[in-house]
């Protein structure tokens, strides 16, 4: 599917509109991800942060890990749903997420990654790129699966 794409939180209050394509998306299976997720995995739709306008009140939340790292989000004000991260490392870029798109019956993850930290019953799909743990220069890989797809 090609842009423009919109999404927004639960309650409504926070719409967004993604202008240019993704990056990559990908699926993290890392013990971070299912914690901050309540989840089995995380999902990241990654775009270019001046791709990326929206209309109503966020708020940014800063957790600090006990490793020193920081993961930072923006969540609408009224029902907390967060809708992307921003990358300390890499701030050109927003990690969105993606099941807060108005439309998710195009997305196919290009791979996982931290495969080792796996659900146990989770099924990989047959032909799944899988990394059992980060791959180096991660987002210069996924990346280019994302191109190649």
């Amino acid at each position: 599917m090609k842009p423009p794409y919109s999404g927004g939180c639960l309650c409504g209050a926070v719409r967004y509109r993604i202008t240019a394509e993704p990056e990559t998306f990908y699926v993290c299976h890392c013990t971070d991800c299912q914690r901050r997720n309540g989840s089995a995995f995380g999902l990241s739709f990654v775009v270019r942060r001046e791709a990326v306008g929206w209309s109503g009140d966020t708020h940014l939340h800063v957790a600090k890990l006990p490793d020193g790292r920081v993961k930072q989000s923006h969540a609408c004000v009224k029902c907390n749903t967060r809708l992307w991260g921003e990358s300390v490392r890499n701030p050109a870029f927003f990690i969105l997420q993606p099941g807060t798109l108005d439309d998710t019956s195009w997305l196919q993850p290009v791979a996982h990654i931290w495969t080792r930290s796996a659900q146990p019953w989770f099924p990989f799909p047959p032909h799944a790129v899988k990394f059992e743990t980060q791959p180096p220069e991660a987002w210069k890989v996924l990346f280019k699966l994302w191109r190649e797809r």
